[in-house]
């Protein structure tokens, strides 16, 4: 099977996609008592911590506002972590359904990765409500924000295909990943700034710029740093920092779907 007919595939079972969304939402939040408001009370509460660790226990107050400033790369960081941690177990958690009926599989990443973007997209008011709160009034340049979520989008679903993949074959892959992606939490300036990472590091006798190298191979980085020039900063994010993170997310994108492709034929018999 070509990929433009997988990708017509998939498009054909759109309405399967939808129903998984709607599936995946309602148990989230079943036998739930605040329901739909944990996509709210789960970064605020996430906040408060972090804003009491950084700017009452460290004593870090060089950050104006830093509720909102943690916020704007907190949700982004929640939604990439919770879609791929979700969609690494996407293939395995599913298998009584891979094995008895047919559908192309990659409907159930797709289904995960929009379950959190609609989770995504209800906290952003929470954003915008206790920006105004805090006096960190959007720019227009808010509205280049799609941008900047197609992007992310773009390199979560890459990372998200190559690990269910790699997780049908290998179960490990599911234990480690949590000391994974806690580990790429802290390489990513989420609750601090990258202004604090040395802008000369020498290592093993090489000199380099560990604030230019952390953003170059950490592309949830680069993606942080756009999401807060546009929501907390209120500036643009310079074209040639965004279309490096652009061509970098589409590139784990492509790798990562024809991976999960040219091995989905044998999900049924591994699972």
């Amino acid at each position: 099977m070509n990929l433009a007919h997988r990708l017509r595939e998939v498009w054909q079972y759109r309405e399967l996609v939808r129903n998984l969304v709607v599936r995946d939402l309602k148990v989230r939040y079943k036998h739930s008592f605040l329901g739909v408001a944990w996509s709210w009370l789960n970064p605020l509460l996430m906040m408060v911590v972090y804003t009491i660790l950084v700017t009452v226990l460290l004593r870090n107050t060089d950050i104006p506002h830093y509720p909102i400033f943690l916020l704007s790369g907190l949700l982004a960081w929640n939604f990439f972590s919770d879609t791929v941690i979700q969609a690494t177990g996407s293939i395995v958690n599913n298998a009584h359904l891979i094995k008895k009926v047919y559908f192309p599989p990659d409907v159930l990443p797709i289904s995960l990765m929009l379950a959190n973007l609609v989770n995504f997209l209800i906290a952003l008011p929470l954003f915008f409500g206790l920006a105004l709160l805090f006096g960190v009034r959007p720019t227009w340049y808010v509205l280049l924000l799609p941008i900047t979520m197609l992007i992310h989008i773009a390199f979560t679903m890459g990372v998200s295909f190559l690990l269910a993949t790699l997780n049908v074959f290998f179960r490990d892959t599911q234990v480690i990943l949590g000391v994974v992606m806690l580990a790429w939490f802290f390489l990513t300036p989420v609750f601090y700034s990258i202004k604090i990472v040395p802008e000369q590091v020498t290592l093993w006798g090489v000199t380099f710029n560990a604030q230019v190298w952390l953003r170059r191979l950490n592309p949830m980085a680069s993606i942080i740093a756009s999401y807060r020039d546009l929501l907390y900063w209120g500036a643009p994010t310079g074209l040639d920092f965004l279309l490096r993170t652009a061509v970098t997310s589409l590139i784990v994108l492509i790798v990562g779907y024809l991976v999960f492709v040219r091995y989905s034929h044998r999900f049924a018999e591994e699972v």
